[in-house]
């Protein structure tokens, strides 16, 4: 096999490959030896095929299979030959075959860039800590009472208004024909709450105990039904219970009602489940932190083939957000290319940052583990109730579902190590100055 370099620029590699004929020959005859030993056709015993006859009916696909390995094998060994590491799957031209004659291909890669990254220890980063406030826990006590209010909801006879519980009979129908999912009895529903399709329940307030009336409405658009979005429909409603939600203090009485010794107590225990709840939002605004200052201490060339693909990403996403109405103002009125020019470098950063948390993985042996990964793929199965075992078969199955699963682990190994090895300090934040920031961040990040 003869090597030639072609090209040589950044992050890009061009060859040219010529593989001698004999070897592409000594391929065939091999196979065909294979074939030979194997083969069963009319007229001759198992194995004795002369080896002219298998030659004319196996030739052609013999000769197809040889040249795909020996470009593979051929391209492979050329690149570990120069130490050349591929950002993605390396692209080939058949340049000049011939039966009997020479392969010559050119082999084009993109190579990944020498990452070296700062020492860890030196990083200075902040980690968040989520800091309940007084209002932040009576909030949340109020809430309570208030869903206790709901509970204890009780019968009145007047007409029904918002806030109220209605207790409904209906039937729905679409063009005249009732659908599935559109009927139900003693069906308890707070009017303002936006549980049902919008209209619905503000057709509602107004009646008293026992009332009929006909709710209609039409389905959303985005309704996920597909066979009734953006329909019409009737509703024959039977309002059978009004409940108005009963005054709850929040006091000693709530307390000890929730289990708890004292109101001090339980007030104690939801500024903790508050800090649990928030928990996650605290680690992602940290890890934002800390990718902003590995960006930061890190500079290098990243392929543009992987940039591509992530730019791809964020304009499938952003497509979407615009047919859906959600566009940012910052991109309202541009064309497609002026918003992928504006996503580029938010594309390369995210390149830049996965190959670097990947290098720190590597070179401090951090490891996804198969106990990990079961664990993972077992909490994604729960996602859909009596499909668990055929889901987990599915991602098994599947590489590149797998390492969707495998990724987003890896990734947290090596925050947190990054975290165990830099000079950290604790930041407080309130749950309103973490979410603020974080949806801050999301805009920023396209």
């Amino acid at each position: 096999m003869q090597v030639t370099e072609l090209s040589n620029a950044g992050l890009k590699r061009e060859f040219k490959v010529v593989v001698p004929a004999a070897s592409i020959a000594a391929g065939v005859a091999e196979r065909l030896s294979e074939i030979a030993r194997e083969a069963s056709l009319p007229g001759f015993r198992p194995g004795k095929v002369p080896m002219p006859v298998l030659q004319k009916r196996f030739g052609q696909a013999v000769l197809g299979e040889v040249l795909e390995k020996t470009v593979s094998e051929s391209s492979s060994q050329a690149m570990q030959d120069r130490g050349l590491r591929p950002a993605m799957q390396p692209r080939v031209e058949v340049t000049a075959f011939a039966e009997g004659a020479d392969l010559e291909y050119k082999l084009a890669i993109e190579v990944l860039p020498d990452v070296s990254p700062v020492d860890l220890k030196t990083l200075e980063l902040q980690r968040v800590k989520i800091r309940v406030e007084d209002a932040e826990a009576e909030k949340a006590l109020g809430r309570m009472a208030e869903q206790r209010g709901k509970a204890k909801a009780a019968p009145v006879e007047r007409a029904s208004q918002k806030g109220d519980i209605v207790v409904i009979d209906f039937v729905g129908r679409v063009d005249g024909k009732e659908f599935a999912g559109g009927a139900a009895s003693d069906q308890r529903l707070e009017l303002g709450s936006g549980q049902f399709v919008p209209g619905f329940e503000d057709q509602l307030a107004g009646h008293a105990p026992g009332a009929k009336t006909v709710v209609k409405i039409v389905f959303p658009e985005a309704y996920p039904n597909e066979e009734l979005k953006g329909k019409p429909a009737e509703f024959d409603v039977t309002v059978k219970q009004v409940l108005a939600p009963v005054a709850v203090a929040v006091d000693e009485e709530m307390a000890k009602e929730l289990g708890f010794e004292d109101l001090e107590t339980l007030r104690g225990a939801v500024r903790d489940q508050i800090g649990r709840e928030y928990g996650e939002l605290a680690r992602l605004r940290t890890k934002r932190l800390l990718l902003d200052r590995l960006a930061e201490a890190h500079s290098f060339e990243v392929p543009e083939g992987m940039v591509e693909i992530e730019l791809q990403a964020i304009m499938s996403n952003f497509e979407r957000e615009r047919s859906m109405g959600m566009e940012d103002e910052g991109t309202r009125g541009k064309t497609p290319e002026q918003v992928a020019a504006d996503f580029r470098p938010i594309a390369q950063r995210r390149v830049r940052l996965g190959l670097l948390l990947s290098e720190i993985g590597r070179g401090n042996n951090i490891q996804v583990t198969q106990e990990e990964t079961n664990r993972a793929l077992v909490e994604q199965a729960r996602r859909y109730p009596g499909q668990e075992r055929k889901v987990i078969e599915q991602f098994r199955s599947n590489p590149e579902m797998l390492a969707q699963i495998r990724g987003p682990l890896f990734e947290d190994k090596v925050i947190d190590f990054i975290l165990e090895m830099a000079r950290t300090t604790e930041v407080s934040m309130t749950v309103e100055e973490v979410t603020k920031a974080q949806a801050e961040d999301d805009k920023a990040a396209g």
